[in-house]
């Protein structure tokens, strides 16, 4: 792993729009001003780039969602980013907001933090270009039929199915809709994406894992109705019927600031229950 050089002592603070975020960042951005940190303050979409540029470190204060919605503003200035968890689960983030080591993190930026690296998805649609951390989801209209969609890898038409759509997403990805349409567990630093079909109806649908290299090409094809792509959760667009969707990895990687190396099967275990007995976990 990297180490953070913690040059300019600037830190940005990207924020939710939720009253718990905005009332921590208060006592957040009180604690690296003592150690006469510059910092500045950014409501979630409206992350100046002449700013960021000048700043060591993106704080995503919030929960898993507003830290993908940061990591879209800062992958391509390199800048790395450290999630503080105000919201419900908290996966993606390096501290939950009642962590002691927060006290501590002016200190930790003096010694440097690791970065990790993650890759991402570029999705090309109607002529523009998108970015997905997560996962990129293409999904039928308001019709309530399922409708056949067709999936190429590469230059190889791989399968049609009927369904709802198609779920493509990196291994950071994999543990959030991913799984629960039914995809695999991909670890971190296992190379691939996961594609997998939602709500299919066929008894023989199964979750694949593709090279990192692959180019992926999803297609609604349904005359009755057309498609929406969406990238993070977010809907970015409407897909005509037989339009291509385009997905492959993004140029850049996105960097996650780090206290300690990720332990992300004990992470598993204890945000998601991973191991734990259906009997422990109804009690």
């Amino acid at each position: 792993m990297k180490t953070l050089s913690f040059a300019r002592r600037s830190v940005a603070v990207h924020l939710s729009s939720r009253e718990s975020a905005h009332a921590y960042a208060e006592h957040f951005v009180g604690l690296l001003k003592k150690r006469a940190i510059s910092c500045v303050v950014l409501e979630e979409g409206h992350a100046d780039p002449e700013i960021l540029a000048r700043v060591d470190l993106l704080v995503s204060i919030g929960g898993d969602g507003t830290l993908l919605r940061a990591a879209r503003r800062v992958v391509d200035l390199g800048i790395p980013i450290l999630g503080i968890n105000t919201g419900r689960l908290g996966f993606l983030t390096e501290f939950d907001s009642n962590d002691p080591r927060i006290e501590e993190l002016p200190d930790l930026l003096e010694r440097g933090l690791l970065i990790e690296e993650r890759v991402a998805l570029q999705v090309e649609a109607r002529g523009k270009k998108h970015f997905a951390l997560n996962d990129v989801v293409v999904r039928k209209g308001d019709i309530a039929r399922v409708v056949p969609f067709r999936l190429h890898l590469d230059d190889e038409e791989a399968v049609g199915v009927p369904a709802d759509g198609i779920c493509v997403c990196t291994p950071t990805g994999s543990t959030a809709y991913f799984l629960s349409a039914g995809g695999s567990l991909i670890s971190p630093r296992v190379d691939a994406f996961g594609i997998v079909p939602l709500l299919p109806h066929t008894l023989f649908s199964r979750p694949l894992i593709v090279a990192g290299d692959a180019r992926v090409t999803i297609l609604c094809d349904a005359d009755l109705g057309g498609a929406h792509l969406e990238c993070d959760g977010d809907v970015v667009t409407e897909i005509a019927p037989n339009e291509p969707v385009v997905v492959y990895r993004y140029p850049r990687l996105v960097r996650f600031a780090r206290v300690e190396a990720l332990r992300f099967f004990e992470r598993l275990e204890a945000k998601l229950r991973w191991g734990a007995s259906i009997v422990e976990t109804v009690r």
